[in-house]
C-alpha cells in the first residue's frame, strides 16, 4: 500500500549521473530540511547548521560490491544472456541471487525476470557455474538461493571466493534511470570500509553519499558525533517494492554505549540512511537501551511498530510505492512526510541514489539538555 498515493514523481526529476558529474562535487546536491511539518530549502553543505553540537549521526560502514556479474542460462555457451545480481551471502554459504534480462537497445541497463528453476545453471566467467537451489522465499520467484561451482563436474567454490568472482568481472548494479555506467568508486561512500569476510552491500547505503571528508570534519568541529554501524544491503526491489528481506548487520559495543549515553543527555539520535535506521532500531530492547548485536534482521519499521531509538532521519527521496516510506512515516510522522515530499516536487528534487536528499528532525521544541 502507498503512504503517499497522490503523488506522482516525473521521470525528469531522475538523478541520472552522480553530482559531481554534473556539479561541483559530492556535496553538491540540495538538502530539504523538515522539521515536523516546517520545510526549508538548503545546499547539502549547509548541513553542519542544521544540526546542532551533541547530534549522533548513525551512518552504515558497508562497502558497496561489484555485484552484477554478466552471464548465460543453461550448459550451452550459446543459451540465454543473463545478469546475475548477488545480493546476500547466507551462512551456509549460499547466495541470495536476481536473474535480470539485458536491454537489447545496448543500454546497459537490465529488465526484471523470474528466477528458476530449481536446478537451473548460469554460465558465469572464470569457469564458475551458479545453480539455482530454491526461492528465497516460500512461493517467491524474484530471489533465489544459489550454490557456486568451478566446473559441471560440481567442484564448490569457497564462499570467500565469491567477492573475488565479483572484483574481477562485476560492476555496480545499475537501474535504467541512470545515464551511463559508473566505475565502483561512484558507489562508495566516504564511511565505507571493507570487510575482513569480502562482504558487503549489493546496492549503495546512499544516503552517505553527499558525505565528504572536509564536511565529516567540520561537521566533528562542531561536536557532531558519529557512530558507525553495518548493514549489508540486499538486493532492492527496484520495480516491485517489495518489504525489505533479512540482511546482515552488525551494531557494535562502542556505538551502542555512545547512543545510549547521548540518548540519556537528551541530544538526538539521527540516522544516516534507511540501513542505518534497520540495524540500529534491530539492536535496541523494548526499553529503548541499545546493545551490542550482529546477526541477520528482519525488521521492517512501521508506523504502528514505530521507532525506539532514532529522532531523525537523513536519507534520500523514494518513490511512492517504496516500502521505506513506512519507516519515514513512522519516524517523522504522515503529515511531515506528506508535506515534505510535495515540497521536494515543487522545489524539483532529484529523485534516486544520485540525488537530493531529504534530512527529517522533530519539530522545533524548547531545547533542555546536556548535550
Amino acid at each position: 500500500m502507498s503512504v503517499l498515493p497522490a503523488l506522482r514523481v516525473p521521470e525528469e526529476l531522475s538523478a541520472r549521473v552522480p553530482a559531481e558529474q554534473r556539479g561541483s562535487g559530492r556535496d553538491d546536491v540540495r538538502l530539504l530540511v523538515s522539521r515536523g511539518t516546517s520545510v526549508t530549502h538548503h545546499a547539502f553543505r549547509e548541513l553542519p547548521g542544521q544540526l546542532r553540537a551533541g547530534d549522533v549521526l548513525v551512518v552504515n560502514t558497508s562497502a558497496t560490491l561489484p555485484a552484477a556479474v554478466s552471464g548465460r542460462l543453461g550448459p550451452d555457451p550459446g543459451g540465454e544472456r543473463i545478469v546475475v545480481h548477488f545480493s546476500t551471502r547466507g551462512d551456509d554459504g549460499r547466495w541470495a541471487v536476481e536473474l535480470r534480462t539485458p536491454r537489447r537497445d545496448g543500454a546497459g541497463t537490465t529488465l526484471p525476470r523470474a528466477g528458476g528453476p530449481a536446478g537451473a545453471v548460469v554460465r558465469l566467467p572464470g569457469g564458475v557455474h551458479l545453480v539455482l537451489d530454491e526461492p528465497l522465499a516460500p512461493g517467491g520467484s524474484r530471489l533465489w538461493w544459489a550454490r557456486v561451482s568451478h566446473d559441471h563436474h560440481g567442484a564448490r567454490v569457497s564462499p570467500a571466493d565469491v567477492p573475488g568472482l565479483l572484483r574481477r568481472y562485476g560492476r555496480p548494479i545499475r537501474y535504467g534511470y541512470t545515464e551511463r555506467d559508473q566505475p565502483l568508486s561512484a558507489y562508495q561512500t566516504v564511511f565505507a570500509r571493507p570487510s575482513p569476510d569480502g562482504a558487503g552491500s549489493a546496492e549503495m547505503p546512499s544516503a552517505g553519499r553527499p558525505f565528504t571528508a572536509r564536511l565529516v570534519a567540520e561537521l566533528r568541529s562542531r561536536g557532531v558525533r558519529f557512530a558507525p554501524l553495518t548493514l549489508h544491503t540486499g538486493v532492492a526491489s527496484a520495480e516491485a517494492h517489495e518489504p525489505p528481506y533479512p540482511e546482515r548487520f552488525e551494531v557494535p559495543r562502542s556505538t551502542a554505549r555512545l547512543v545510549n549515553a547521548a540518548a540519556a543527555d537528551g541530544c538526538r539520535i539521527i540516522a544516516v540512511g534507511t540501513t542505518a535506521v534497520r540495524a540500529l532500531e534491530s539492536a535496541a530492547g523494548p526499553d529503548g537501551v541499545v546493545r551490542a548485536a550482529s546477526g541477520w534482521t528482519d525488521l521492517v519499521i512501521t508506523p504502528r511498530r514505530g521507532v525506539r531509538v532514532v529522532d531523525g532521519l537523513l536519507t534520500g527521496l523514494h518513490e511512492p510505492e517504496a516500502s521505506h516510506l513506512l519507516m519515514l512515516a513512522a519516524i517523522a510522522g504522515q503529515a511531515a512526510l506528506t508535506r515534505g515530499y510535495e515540497e521536494a516536487l515543487r522545489g524539483l528534487y532529484l529523485w534516486h541514489e544520485f540525488g537530493d536528499v531529504h534530512l527529517l528532525l522533530p519539530a522545533e521544541t524548547v531545547h533542555v539538555s546536556r548535550c
